[in-house]
């Protein structure tokens, strides 16, 4: 069993938990996503790492409560455990993996969109502890969403918050901060972009027009894990891959979006009817059917 050490909403239906995990902590790179499950039953839910502590036995997972699966994770509390929590898995980030030396040579920006602020939090961190800094721009709908800021500011050279109703920082969308950037005059040479499907699309589009090479994370599209459902199959550059076992980072410039974000749409009412079905409103199993 892994203890829930630490619950905390970050926004509304955004959840951290820090989580005992001690060999799983031990063994995590930047850019890898764990599989947990909340009991012997349960749902097998694929989750990018937040963060991690070898010494203290600890992973951090950040998750948004959108379905049944998210709905039971979100109800448990500190103290709680979990049944499983698998990992690490994937291929680490190529930042986490190349020569400091040369990785310290490249003008870097990330871009976090959502939820996907999380997993762009442990890369930013390890590169920052290497003595490399980075830039970070945090898109959200409002500044209700605008998640992990402070943790941020500790770790980045240069922090861009921007939203989308102009609530809080600049206003816009991360592609319009990310050009503004540069006709303010930033060059950058490598851009990671985490977040939403639409997103990482409209940001490739505007970095391949940059001529900045972009790596993307495709964990919104991942299902089992393992490779075996076939969920997360996806066109990479004109060839099939999968994003849980040969990613799930990829050259986004390759990446087919399109077909990526109508493979998320498959799932889409069959998700909708399990929460139905655990809030009792499920015809024929709850008030609908009274």
């Amino acid at each position: 069993m892994y203890k829930i050490l630490k619950k905390k909403e970050l926004a509304k239906n955004i959840i951290l938990m820090d989580v005992e995990a001690p060999r799983v902590a031990k063994r995590c790179l930047p850019g890898q996503f764990l599989i947990v499950r909340t009991d012997e039953d349960a749902e097998r839910i694929p989750l990018t790492i937040c963060d991690y502590d070898a010494a203290k036995g600890t992973v951090t997972l950040v998750f948004q409560v959108i379905g049944a699966a998210t709905k039971i994770m979100g109800d448990l509390n500190e103290g709680d455990s979990f049944h499983d929590v698998v990992g690490p898995l994937g291929t680490p980030s190529d930042l986490a993996t190349d020569p400091i030396d040369e990785v310290k040579k490249k003008s870097i920006v990330f871009i976090a969109g959502g939820v996907g602020t999380a997993p762009v939090y442990p890369q930013v961190k390890y590169l920052h502890e290497r003595g490399v800094n980075v830039d970070v721009i945090i898109g959200a709908k409002n500044k209700e969403l605008v998640i992990l800021e402070e943790e941020f500011k500790a770790v980045s050279g240069n922090l861009y918050i921007t939203t989308d109703d102009g609530s809080y920082g600049r206003n816009g969308m991360v592609t319009k901060c990310l050009e503004d950037l540069v006709t303010e005059g930033k060059k950058y040479d490598h851009c990671v972009a985490i977040g939403p499907m639409i997103m990482m699309k409209f940001v490739c589009k505007l970095t391949e027009k940059l001529g900045i090479p972009t790596i993307v994370s495709l964990n919104p599209i991942m299902v089992d894990g393992t490779g075996m459902c076939g969920a997360c199959r996806v066109s990479v550059g004109g060839e099939t891959k999968f994003a849980c076992v040969d990613g799930p980072e990829f050259d986004g410039h390759k990446v087919n979006f399109d077909e990526a974000m109508r493979r998320q749409t498959l799932y889409k009412s069959r998700e909708g009817r399990a929460m139905l079905a655990l809030e009792g409103t499920l015809e024929g199993g709850g008030k609908c059917g009274q």
